[in-house]
């Protein structure tokens, strides 16, 4: 359960469809990344859908993200219920140094960040597309009497476990709305942005764990 709440930050992909990069796909994106890029901060909550036919899985589970995009900083929280009254996974950096939180193990593991394609982290999730990716527009797509642009990713690394990205984009806000993960295990997860909050107000530790904080928490230094 550990990997598959992890995957959050695993959003890579392989297909061989995609052999060009789409300029009208670019232009999507760069309007996407140039709008975020704006904002010294922004606070997005949202929904994930995971289902693992392979694990028994199909369940959904509440978080929510608080980035820093031009520090690399962020801290991704995920929720055991949707009212958010208990942690079930917090994962937590301040661009050199990554805190996994597991209130259920009392344990935090403290990581140095890494700069891997499969270790991206959350905070480059809205520009993922500009390092190491393919990407084409297949159209638009209606959802819940909405259309959206659909522009599907795909890595230049074959070796990743995920085959398919598939972003739903707000074409007037500029803004993911959704983003579908395929993995070569048949596992599907699904990313809905339900808020985002830009130049959202953040505390200055906002980014670090602190130990003084959660009493009786083992810390397990894996650098």
């Amino acid at each position: 359960m550990k990997k598959l709440l992890a995957s959050i930050i695993l959003f890579t992909a392989l297909t061989p469809a995609f052999a060009q990069k789409d300029a009208e796909a670019k232009t999507i994106l760069s309007q996407v990344g140039q709008k975020y890029r704006a904002y010294n901060t922004v606070k997005s909550d949202f929904t994930i859908n995971i289902q693992s036919a392979q694990e028994g899985i199909n369940q959904t589970q509440n978080g929510t993200l608080i980035t820093q995009a031009k520090a690399n900083k962020y801290k991704l929280s995920i929720y055991t219920s949707a009212a958010k009254t208990a942690l079930a996974q917090e994962i937590t950096s301040d661009g050199k140094t990554q805190w996994t939180y597991m209130p259920a193990q009392k344990e935090v593991q403290v990581n140095n960040v890494s700069n891997s394609a499969e270790a991206l982290n959350p905070a480059q999730i809205f520009t993922l597309y500009e390092k190491g990716y393919k990407y084409i527009y297949t159209g638009l797509q209606k959802q819940a009497g909405k259309s959206y642009q659909v522009v599907e990713l795909t890595p230049t690394d074959a070796k990743q476990s995920i085959f398919k990205i598939k972003l739903l984009i707000d074409q007037a806000k500029k803004q993911i709305y959704s983003a579908q993960l395929f993995d070569k295990n048949g596992g599907r997860y699904t990313y809905t942005i339900k808020t985002f909050v830009p130049n959202a107000p953040v505390a200055a530790d906002a980014f670090t764990f602190s130990t003084k904080s959660h009493p009786g928490v083992e810390l397990v230094d894996l650098r």
